[in-house]
């Protein structure tokens, strides 16, 4: 694939997967894909990652290692069928408090849902807010995850500099997200997969091809784990690492608020 990732330097707020659109063009666009997708979301998932995605959420918990005790506050940005949330919730014995944050509304509808369903109410909340405009005060929440997120959101950096904002001193952000493999023949095998296959079967499934030809680009289009890992440190955030999932196709970025 000739396309070029995106850098530190920018470029994502401008791109809608391979397409270049005008400032302010990309958030509906995506607002629109997510519509699309919210009642099949865990398929979509399912076919990004050969249903890995998963495992990869379970690490991201066990790495948050969120306390058992009351009191603990995490906020889950880009999150609104609670995939995440409900697991740290689960991980702290049901004694953290997790705000489900999603710019949209149908994702969240869902989140809801099973909240009630899996008896989880009383330890969530859902919020239909923009990652680029928290509405919560200054230094309000112990963790800051998203997952799968945040490449689509326009304005990385803005959505970093408010993760770091509301963080509490010694606070942590976690971002699971799709990046590049690190293995050459696995690298051609998963391009070939995601770009053949994933909107072809999306398309069976959903009806409709069209958001997972602009997900599976804007895999493509992320900066690679360097790169973002520099974007987090350039918010002000210390400590920052990554762990790679499944030779790359996903990575774990932390850092913390110190």
């Amino acid at each position: 694939m000739s396309v070029e990732r995106t850098t530190a330097a920018g470029g994502m707020e401008t791109s809608y997967g391979f397409k270049k659109v005008g400032e302010g063009e990309k958030q509906p666009l995506v607002n629109d894909v997510f519509h699309k997708v919210a009642n099949r979301y865990d398929l979509m998932n399912d076919l990004m990652s050969a249903g890995l995605h998963r495992l990869w959420k379970d690490a991201m918990v066990a790495w948050l290692n969120p306390p058992k005790r009351p009191g603990w506050k995490v906020l889950d940005v880009a999150g609104g069928t609670g995939d995440i949330a409900f697991r740290i919730v689960e991980a702290s014995q049901r004694q953290a408090h997790a705000t489900v944050l999603d710019i949209n509304g149908s994702m969240l509808g869902v989140g809801r849902d099973r909240a009630e369903k899996q008896g989880l109410a009383a330890n969530t909340d859902f919020v239909e807010a923009n990652a680029e405009e928290l509405p919560f005060e200054d230094e309000t929440f112990d963790a800051y995850t998203i997952a799968f997120g945040i490449r689509n959101v326009p304005r990385i950096e803005v959505a970093l500099a408010e993760a770091y904002r509301v963080l509490k001193r010694g606070g942590r952000l976690l971002c699971l997200e799709f990046s590049e493999v690190d293995m050459p023949l696995l690298d051609k095998a998963y391009e070939a997969w995601s770009f053949n296959a994933i909107p072809k079967i999306g398309k069976a499934v959903t009806g409709d091809g069209e958001p997972y030809s602009y997900l599976v680009e804007s895999i493509r289009k992320f900066p690679n784990q360097q790169n973002f890992a520099a974007m987090i440190t350039r918010a002000g955030f210390d400590r920052v690492t990554f762990r790679n999932y499944s030779g790359g196709i996903a990575a774990l970025h932390s850092g913390w608020k110190l």
